[in-house]
């Protein structure tokens, strides 16, 4: 009997990574990992044509546009993949009955607000990146009402460039470093989200009515700002850079941030019975991952 396909998409960043690792232990499945030249997401023919060679079950895109700043300039590529390559592959997967997953982002939301976002609050991107990937979502449900989408936030793991990454590098070259405390968010450890995606489909292919299509949030459990995110990297390193706490007026960048980027997970709990870790053993976990794959 042929095992249900998997096509993961972006086979290069910091999700797909994970969702590869832990598609080892996943024998009951098959996954696919196409990089950008093995199926460039943004063009129509040659995605139907790569679903009509490999008829996926599953489709999980990871493949997005990320450069926050870049993207205020470099803004037709940006949509392009973060918009119109979500809905031809939304599109694609309704029309080979594969289910869709895709991965959007806290940045939909203007940050203005004080309690935790839910799925249903008012979206309003305050850069050109979180107006790209609020296209996204908008697409994959108009193309394919099917589909899941989950918001995440300050995604970082072992693979790619990444905060946790980035802390730790310049932390072991400088003496002190300069990070803001006044945005404040859930980091997410990308092996976490991969596990819950994965979840998902474990579920829907023990019994289909598991599938729920629909707008999730999912990050690690937590309220802290960049600072207190560096500070807790510092210390579980044990590294001895001082790290200060600076407003984000002192540290301007090209694309505006939102001050908060909390959202509420209950749904994601509820409807999937998943349990989300907290954030600091989900640290602990990554910096241990770090320091076996580039050891000091």
């Amino acid at each position: 009997m042929k095992k249900p396909l998997i096509l993961v998409t972006g086979a290069n960043g910091q999700l797909a990574s994970a969702i590869r690792q832990l598609s080892a232990a996943m024998h009951d499945f098959e996954f696919l990992f196409p990089d950008r030249e093995a199926l460039p997401v943004h063009e129509p023919g040659l995605v139907q044509s790569y679903f009509t060679a490999n008829a996926p079950d599953y489709c999980i895109n990871c493949a997005a546009y990320t450069a926050v700043d870049k993207a205020e300039s470099d803004r037709d590529t940006a949509m392009l993949v973060n918009g119109t390559a979500v809905g031809i592959l939304a599109a694609s997967c309704k029309k080979a009955g594969a289910k869709f997953i895709h991965i959007s982002t806290d940045y939909v939301f203007n940050g203005q607000a004080n309690t935790a976002y839910t799925e249903t609050a008012a979206v309003d991107p305050v850069n050109y990146y979180g107006l790209t990937k609020l296209k996204g979502e908008q697409i994959a449900a108009n193309s394919n009402s099917d589909s899941i989408i989950i918001r995440t936030s300050w995604v970082y793991s072992a693979y790619g460039n990444n905060f946790v990454k980035t802390m730790l590098r310049l932390m072991k070259e400088r003496t002190e470093l300069n990070v803001v405390n006044d945005q404040f968010g859930s980091p997410t450890f990308a092996n976490d989200l991969a596990s819950f995606i994965l979840a998902i489909i474990t579920k829907t292919h023990q019994h289909a009515s598991a599938w729920v299509p629909g707008v999730y949030h999912f990050s690690n459990e937590c309220i802290i700002s960049w600072y207190d995110f560096a500070v807790a990297i510092r210390d579980f390193a044990g590294l001895n850079c001082k790290v200060n706490p600076i407003p984000t007026s002192q540290f301007p960048t090209p694309a505006k941030r939102p001050a908060w980027s909390v959202m509420d997970k209950t749904k994601a709990k509820e409807i999937f019975g998943v349990q989300i870790p907290g954030w600091k053993d989900s640290l602990v976990h990554c910096l241990d991952e770090i320091s076996a794959v580039h050891p000091a």
